[in-house]
């Protein structure tokens, strides 16, 4: 029974992250553009057609790209482009270099991201007046996109990322940060666009798809200022652990030394806009194709929706104390999806996981007395990481607490450790999909069999 539910959970996730992959998403969208007489889409009033971007879904969305730019009567001579993504995903296109920019499990900036960031800049400056820019963007441009502001090294950026995710700072406080210290985020790349419009397609992997945000919005207007960057320094004590070159190009910013990130859309001569966004994926997306899956497979459907966060192991076992109480309740088995993105603050000394395979640990920890008879977790990224780590996420159920104790684990010691990798590595329940190539933040299934009695 328990394999059936875990094989059953794995169909679920997998069915809402098939609803927003590329290969579907950009083409259908395209097409309705072009049917629908859009003339932002009419690719013919273009002279070349540039395509930059950066993300987990980067090689998938510049392959849906050049095929349906085909398909629309589009001369690839004409489209010139490169886009880093993450080094498992490069496959050779016609007319896209895709640039291998950090391996599986570095989900942070590294040289070759830097060089393909210096490569992508210089593409856009190149644009003539009559060209268009396509950008693509995906959850984890942020790292796959760094080219930091002058007197800044590559190191320092590193450091400044490693302090934000280790005191478990938000996505929009760590983006105030990194938009601020870089030449291109924050919508700085498209102001040295000198094209006729910038077009940004984009798959969202942050609650709310905010423009900005996402890939720390590169082509989209900033509402963060110098002073936001600052202060999220300063709530989490980094003022004095970030690198001096970074206090020093922060604190010219805060006296106007520095020309503060865009605040509107770039506009031509005439004052329209030159730069337009389009979400062609999300979370919720996934929810829905999930939900609809799960429903098939005979189960009453329940979504929490895409806007779960807050700290992981305190997310987790509140769904778990809820789980007890919905499966007492329960007249048939019962699906309870979820998506967001939660965090997890991180000591000095840690060990090894992400959010996803913590919010299994915790959600384990929680019922151990009681026992998980009944219930099936499977929380995991969509894009098929968790953080730097060969899976996505884990599963916790019956079976793998009846192992746990098998090899006396405490689920306790792991999580106050942070480290569910090992956990979950050692009573086989690591969930391993590999690269998705999509990116909506995450994707949690909870199977609840009714009426189950509970052991100790």
């Amino acid at each position: 029974m328990a394999q059936q539910a875990r094989q059953q959970a794995e169909a679920i996730w997998r069915a809402g992250v098939q609803a927003v992959q590329p290969r579907y998403c950009v083409p259908q969208f395209l097409r309705q553009r072009v049917e629908q007489g859009d003339p932002r889409f009419d690719f013919s009033r273009y002279r070349n057609i540039l395509v930059v971007g950066a993300g987990k879904a980067g090689a998938a969305m510049s392959a849906a790209l050049e095929e349906a730019l085909v398909e629309l009567g589009v001369d690839l001579d004409r489209v010139h482009g490169w886009v880093n993504v993450p080094s498992e995903t490069v496959r050779p296109l016609r007319r896209l270099h895709l640039h291998p920019a950090r391996p599986m499990g570095i989900n942070e900036p590294t040289a070759e991201a830097l060089h393909g960031a210096e490569r992508i800049l210089e593409l856009v400056k190149s644009a003539g007046p009559e060209d268009l820019l396509i950008c693509l963007i995906s959850g984890g441009g942020s790292a796959l996109l760094p080219l930091p502001a002058e007197g800044i090294s590559l190191a320092e950026k590193q450091q400044v990322v490693r302090l934000l995710l280790r005191c478990g700072a938000t996505i929009q406080e760590m983006n105030a940060v990194r938009k601020h210290i870089s030449r291109i985020k924050g919508g700085r790349l498209v102001q040295y666009f000198p094209g006729r419009a910038c077009l940004t397609l984009i798959i969202s992997d942050v609650i709310g798809d905010p423009l900005d945000v996402i890939a720390s919005g590169p082509t989209a207007p900033d509402p963060t200022t110098f002073a936001d960057a600052w202060a999220v320094l300063e709530k989490y004590r980094l003022v004095d652990q970030v690198p001096a070159s970074v206090r020093k190009h922060l604190q010219r910013g805060l006296r106007g030394e520095i020309e503060e990130t865009p605040k509107t859309v770039l506009t031509d001569a005439t004052g329209q806009p030159r730069v337009f966004h389009f979400i062609l994926a999300n979370n919720r997306q996934a929810l829905e194709a999930a939900a609809q899956h799960a429903a098939q497979l005979g189960f009453e459907v329940w979504s929490l929706g895409p806007y779960i966060e807050g700290e992981t192991s305190q997310v987790a076992r509140e769904l778990a104390q809820q789980a007890r109480q919905w499966q007492q309740r329960a007249q048939r088995p019962l699906c309870v999806l979820s998506g967001g993105e939660t965090t997890v603050t991180l000591p000095p000394q840690h060990g090894k996981g992400g959010r996803n395979q913590e919010f299994a640990l915790a959600f384990l920890q929680e019922l151990s007395q009681d026992g998980l008879v009944g219930l099936t977790l499977l929380a995991a990224g969509t894009d098929g990481e968790d953080g730097p780590t060969d899976a996505a996420g884990a599963f916790a159920d019956a079976d793998a607490l009846q192992r746990a104790q098998e090899l006396h684990l405490h689920p306790a010691d792991y999580l106050r450790r942070h480290d569910a990798y090992y956990f979950f590595h050692q009573i086989d329940a690591l969930f391993r999909p590999g690269l998705t190539e999509t990116n909506v933040m995450d994707l949690r299934v909870l199977l609840i069999e009714p009426k189950v009695t509970s052991i100790n």
